[in-house]
C-alpha cells in the first residue's frame, strides 16, 4: 500500500531524514517509534506533503506521490491526524468533520462515522474547543476518515491523553482497520500502545531506521532501550 525508498528530508543544508526505506502492507498497522527529536514528526509531515522531501520515492498503491501537494495526496488516499490534533476550535464538531469531505462528493457526515464515534454524534453541535483531549482526538480521526483514505497517518496520537482513553483509542484504530480495510501508520513513544495495535514496529533514531520487528516476535526490552533517554 505504501512504499518509501531512499527517502530524504532536509532543512536548508542539514539533512534530517537519511535515505529511509520501508513498506506498509494493505490492512497493516505499523508503529514508527523513537524518542523526541529523532525524526518521527518530520517523516509524517513530509509524507503528507506539509514539508518538502529532498530525495527519494513515495508510492501509494503503486502511484508515485512524492511530487504532489498535500491536498492532492489526500485526494489520492492519504489521511492525516497531526500531532496536537489541530482541530478547528471555534467550529462545531459537525463542521470539523465536514472539512474532511472536500475531496469526496459527499455533502453530509456519513452515518458510519457517527456510528464509530457515538460521542461525536451527541456533541455534533458543540464547538471543537469545548471537547476533552480524548474527544478531540476522536474528532481528528473522524475528520481524517471523512476523506475515505486508503492509508491513515497518526502523529503521536496518545500525547496528552489519559491511559483509559489510550486503550479505547487502540481498540478504535484496530476496528477502523478491520471495518474499512485501510493501512495505518502511527508515530509513537508509548511502547505499550504500539504493542497493543501494531503488526510491525520500526524504530527511528537520528533520521534513520535502526530497528524493525514484527509484533509477534518483538523483543520489548530492545525496543524500549531505543526509547529511553
Amino acid at each position: 500500500m505504501l512504499a518509501v525508498s531512499d527517502y530524504r528530508v532536509s532543512y536548508g543544508q542539514s539533512e534530517v531524514l537519511h535515505g529511509l526505506n520501508f513498506e506498509v502492507k494493505p490492512r497493516e498497522i505499523v508503529a514508527v517509534m523513537g524518542r523526541n527529536g529523532m525524526g518521527k514528526t518530520t517523516l509524517m509531515k513530509s509524507l503528507m506533503g506539509v514539508i518538502p522531501s529532498s530525495g527519494g520515492s513515495v508510492k501509494l498503491d503503486g502511484k508515485e506521490v512524492s511530487q504532489l501537494k498535500s491536498f492532492q495526496r489526500v485526494a489520492n488516499g492519504f489521511g492525516f491526524v497531526p500531532q496536537g490534533r489541530m482541530i478547528f476550535s471555534s467550529m462545531t464538531v459537525k463542521e470539523n468533520i465536514e472539512t474532511g469531505l472536500t475531496t469526496t462528493k459527499k455533502r453530509s457526515v456519513p452515518k458510519e462515522l457517527y456510528d464509530m464515534f457515538p460521542v461525536l454524534l451527541e456533541m455534533r453541535s458543540r464547538r471543537g474547543g469545548n471537547l476533552s483531549g480524548g474527544q478531540q482526538q476522536q474528532l481528528a480521526i473522524a475528520r481524517a476518515l471523512a476523506s475515505d483514505p486508503k492509508l491513515l497517518f497518526l502523529d503521536e496520537p496518545t500525547e496528552g491523553i489519559q491511559p483509559s482513553i489510550i486503550r479505547e483509542m487502540g481498540r478504535t484504530l484496530k476496528a477502523i482497520r478491520d471495518q474499512r480495510g485501510l493501512s495505518i501508520v502511527v508515530s509513537e513513544q508509548v511502547l505499550s500502545f504500539a504493542l497493543d495495535i501494531a503488526d510491525r514496529i520500526l524504530v527511528i533514531e537520528k533520521g534513520q531506521i535502526v530497528h524493525e520487528e514484527l509484533r509477534e516476535t518483538v523483543n520489548e526490552a530492545k525496543v524500549a532501550s531505543y526509547l529511553s533517554v
